[in-house]
């Protein structure tokens, strides 16, 4: 026969297990967004850095990446670089593109 104590222990157990997949949910959330920031920071720091050494914003990602080094995982990231002049910073964009499980 089940008492109540090994009924209270089952379900002290799956509500810790749901705590501990909620958790683990939110840590891998935070840890998606700040990659998804940390590439914008580097497309951000590479326009700038050509703005400091040349005068003017690059026109596409490919010169910041032929002239200064710029890399990210393409498969894993949309970048969008909207240039609109060459004295105004550009508009960057950065979407984690998902991925097929």
């Amino acid at each position: 026969m089940i008492t109540r104590k090994e009924i209270a222990i089952v379900l002290a157990m799956a509500v810790l297990l749901v705590g501990v997949w909620l958790l683990v949910s939110r840590v891998e959330s935070a840890n998606d967004g700040a990659q998804t920031q940390f590439v914008h920071d580097a497309v951000q720091n590479a326009a700038l850095t050509c703005y400091a050494v040349e005068g003017a914003y690059p026109d596409s990602l490919e010169y910041l990446r032929s002239r200064y080094g710029l890399a990210y995982d393409e498969s894993r990231y949309l970048v969008t670089y909207d240039a609109f002049a060459s004295n105004l910073v550009p508009e960057i964009r950065v979407v984690e593109v998902e991925a097929d499980e």
